[in-house]
């Protein structure tokens, strides 16, 4: 029988052949504060024909309700990586929130409630070689600065993730190198973490879908496309010829940092939440 305990709003529920981590509870709570116990669910948290942008000439909402949405939402993001990028993209809008933006608040709200007992499931076998894969989009329609995503995974267990804009707009490849730059940071603060537990890990793969921005870190020769990042690039060059990590290719379809940063068709998304080992209990 599992053992289920409670801490900071988590539901942690022990067994045999692993860890069960969610919010359920919280959840509901949420549905029921915010009036979404009744209506129809979706199926993904935002909807791929869907670009979220000020907005300026649509109605006003109630400023107030519409942040404490985006603050309830962000809390859950806890053990519910799959809204993570749809609540982030909602909360860079909450000076004058639109309808349109509080439409795409609740539709992630209707997501939560088709799919509430869903959780982060640590098996206990999996291994633990340390994986990170780094992934950013094209640019926010408003300033054209692209978002960033990653996720770690300890073996077939996700152990961190997010979702951020970056702080300057930059060409598809240098945005990925940022992304690189930024994954690269975490997985060095996760090997220091392991050496506690006497795990050493050495040539840490990075999976990127970008030749291009792999090229760019093994490139001696800086040009005008990538003169502006030489700071991060030698950051993470310097990494590398020291063999702390490596950056590894794989094809778009098994990027897992996609979910990340950009919203995905039903199939891919569900694809993508079994992938990070988000599931139902049974």
């Amino acid at each position: 029988m599992g053992k289920l305990n409670f801490f900071l709003g988590l539901q942690i529920k022990q067994c045999q052949e692993g860890i069960y981590i969610s919010q359920s509870k919280y959840t509901k709570e949420l549905l029921k504060k915010f009036g979404i116990e009744e209506g129809r669910t979706v199926s993904t948290p935002m909807a791929t024909n869907v670009k979220i942008d000020k907005d300026e000439k649509g109605k006003s909402v109630d400023e107030s309700k519409y942040r404490g949405m985006i603050g309830s939402l962000l809390y859950l993001t806890a053990s519910r990586p799959d809204i993570l990028h749809a609540v982030c993209l909602c909360a860079r809008f909450q000076s004058n929130p639109k309808e349109s933006h509080m439409s795409a608040a609740k539709r992630i709200l209707r997501y939560l409630k088709g799919c509430q007992e869903v959780g982060l499931w640590y098996p206990k076998e999996g291994g633990s070689k340390l994986i990170r894969y780094s992934d950013s989009d094209y640019g926010c329609r408003v300033d054209r600065k692209s978002t960033s995503g990653t996720c770690q995974m300890l073996g077939n267990r996700l152990v961190s993730w997010f979702s951020k804009k970056q702080n300057s707009i930059a060409t598809s490849i240098v945005s990925l190198v940022h992304s690189a730059w930024k994954c690269c940071a975490q997985v060095l603060w996760m090997r220091q973490q392991l050496r506690d537990y006497e795990i050493e890990e050495k040539e840490i793969p990075i999976m990127c879908d970008n030749t291009s921005a792999i090229a760019i870190t093994q490139n001696l020769v800086l040009h005008s496309r990538t003169k502006h990042i030489d700071v991060i690039y030698h950051f993470i060059r310097d990494h590398v010829e020291k063999k702390d990590i490596v950056l590894e290719y794989i094809s778009t379809d098994k990027q897992l940092a996609d979910i990340f940063t950009k919203p995905s068709c039903e199939s891919r998304f569900e694809e993508l939440k079994h992938e990070l080992g988000l599931i139902e209990p049974s």
